[in-house]
């Protein structure tokens, strides 16, 4: 490494070498995140965590980046939006339960090796002036504190509902992140909280996964029950879930914060097979290997035929009262897993107690 390098010429190439390649902004800082680390650790002592067991097992080391890449000093912070513009209105599908609604952010090509090529680029860029040197890049890979790291590179700060938030461009955006043993210069981070007194995203949240300003109960969260949990969403949660397949964005779509918030560059986050305002029954008729291909690419794939199943069934059996409903319903369960067939169950019972009430 050379040790007479222009570092703070370095730092304002990669920032532009950043946006050159589709990145909004990058900020870099120290990796001493040790402030936060009370705060993990309370956290996963309440259980906030629920099944996600790499977050407890991984411990104190997602605050502690220099023990991912020893002799890192710096950590380049860099996001990119992902709000596409040719999606259907969100609040217009959220209200539709014959539609299935999909996170924003899922509605295109997954965004990990996406985001990963190109903060390897950058690094190797990073490199050529440089020289060899140690690093290494994230993008959800690795355990590592992501949204402090980005505060303190001046990205932006953490809201109420625990996403990270820029004044200039809302919520809407991916992080990765490049950790590094050059002493680049540091940008100075968002000290300032400006939420103020606004709890929208605390009071719209549909099961009240939001305990407290900047507390987040994993376990009632819908985008932990439909992506991470791999068993049975509780009973109790199922009818606040409403239409929700794939995460929510119910927190997001009230901040006032996001109407700043600006429209992805990159064409490969548009949405796929219509997903922004895809049919609940006509996703549900998909065979395992329609989902497989059609999935493909797709960060959707991770939750597996059998996670897909079961959310669509809770979706269906939210839905207002359909013969055609308890149809597919019934026609899915005989080839459906053990866990799938209960959440089809209480989707057909819930049904037929809608279609008694009616009459």
């Amino acid at each position: 490494m050379t040790t007479s390098l222009p570092y703070t010429a370095l730092a304002r190439q990669i920032r532009r070498w950043a946006r050159e390649l589709g990145f909004q902004q990058a900020g870099i800082t120290d990796v001493d995140l040790s402030r936060h680390e009370p705060a993990l650790l309370e956290w996963l002592q309440k259980g906030y965590h629920g099944e996600m067991a790499y977050m407890q097992r991984h411990g104190t080391l997602r605050a502690r980046p220099d023990e991912l890449l020893p002799g890192s000093i710096r950590a380049i912070s860099v996001r990119m939006h992902y709000l596409p513009d040719d999606r259907r209105e969100e609040w217009s599908v959220l209200n539709d339960d014959r539609l299935a609604y999909v996170s924003r952010y899922a509605l295109g090509r997954d965004y990990h090796k996406l985001m990963r090529k190109r903060l390897q680029r950058l690094a190797k860029q990073i490199e050529t002036v440089a020289g060899p040197h140690g690093y290494r890049v994230f993008v959800d890979s690795a355990p590592i504190l992501e949204k402090p790291l980005a505060q303190k590179a001046g990205l932006g700060w953490m809201g109420k509902h625990t996403n990270l938030i820029n004044r200039h461009a809302g919520s809407w955006f991916f992080l990765g992140e490049i950790l590094t043993d050059l002493p680049l210069p540091c940008d100075p981070p968002v000290e300032s909280d400006h939420c103020g007194r606004c709890r929208a995203c605390i009071d719209i949240c549909p099961t009240r996964a939001i305990v407290a300003p900047y507390e987040l109960d994993a376990r009632r969260c819908i985008s932990y029950l439909t992506i991470e949990l791999r068993g049975a969403i509780p009973v109790e949660l199922r009818p606040l879930i409403g239409n929700r397949i794939y995460g929510c964005d119910d927190c997001q779509l009230v901040c006032p914060w996001n109407r700043f918030a600006q429209q992805a560059e990159i064409p490969d986050f548009s949405p796929r097979h219509g997903l922004d305002a895809a049919n609940l029954l006509a996703l549900f008729r998909w065979q395992r290997d329609e989902f497989l291909s059609r999935m493909e690419g797709s960060a959707i794939r991770r939750i597996g035929f059998d996670g897909w199943q079961r959310n669509i069934a809770v979706a269906l059996g939210n839905a207002r009262h359909a013969p055609e409903i308890i149809q597919a319903l019934t026609e899915r369960r005989a080839d459906a897993s053990d866990m799938v067939r209960e959440h089809i169950d209480w989707a057909i019972e819930t049904q037929q107690r809608k279609a008694g009430n009616q009459g």
